[in-house]
């Protein structure tokens, strides 16, 4: 069976460097060129409405750089990054990148980053698995495994989202919006703009205030009739 080719994308505003990548591209076997994009600016606008599975990304762009660029996705696909200096490196592995490219980029260095896509392609590991047991989640530059049904509740922290468990509070770089997608609909509900908790740890509510885990939560008041509704379908 022939290998998946990953669609890709290539955002930089260096047209010798554009060049330079889609010729990677092209002649490797598993990749696909989509599009290519001069800014990130110009990306955002249109990246999110395409299907894709790869990024190459410059990190020094203007109007908006490459990490500010993976901040404003939420759902981002695998992320190669570039760049000329290697103090990024860091920085680039909290946000969880496949790979990191030095310019020049070899042939070599350029075939082992896309091993490291297409491997990480095939485990789908950030995806819930087929009976939604656990999760992993992307913590202090490593995946970490986290058993759904001890997680009590999420709570946003603006660029990043608590995860509280049974025993340990996770850090994970995230917007509610984009975390909330990898819990399954029936056993997770956004009761605050801050909270999402865990329904069969919901231990009981008023009109402003949820008791999880013996700690109170808030509960706007737009979603306690929503609460309700999901606790006793969660009973059934």
């Amino acid at each position: 069976m022939q290998a998946k080719k990953l669609r890709s994308i290539i955002v930089d505003d260096s047209a010798v460097q554009r060049m330079a990548v889609s010729k990677l591209i092209s002649n490797h076997p598993n990749l696909e060129l989509i599009i290519q994009y001069k800014d990130g600016f110009e990306a955002q606008k249109k990246v999110n409405s395409n299907d894709i599975d790869l990024i190459f990304l410059d990190v020094e762009m203007p109007i908006i750089d490459g990490f500010e660029f993976i901040e404003s996705m939420e759902n981002p696909p695998q992320v190669i990054l570039i760049t000329g200096k290697p103090e990024y490196a860091l920085k680039a592995f909290d946000y969880d990148v496949t790979d990191y490219l030095l310019k020049p980029i070899t042939k070599d260095r350029f075939n082992d980053a896309i091993t490291k896509a297409m491997a990480r392609a095939g485990e789908n590991s950030d995806v819930k698995t087929e009976d939604e047991d656990h999760i992993f989640v992307n913590s202090s530059l490593k995946k970490v495994k986290v058993v759904i049904n001890e997680i009590k509740w999420i709570e946003g922290l603006g660029d990043y989202v608590k995860v509280v468990t049974e025993d340990a509070n996770i850090l994970v770089l995230s917007t509610m919006k984009a975390f909330i997608k990898k819990l399954p609909e029936d056993r997770f509900l956004r009761i605050h703009k801050s909270y999402i908790v865990n329904l069969n740890k919901v231990q009981q509510f008023s009109s402003a205030l949820v008791e999880v885990g013996g700690q109170q939560i808030p509960l706007s008041r737009h979603k306690k009739d929503e609460l309700e509704e999901a606790l006793t379908s969660s009973q059934n």
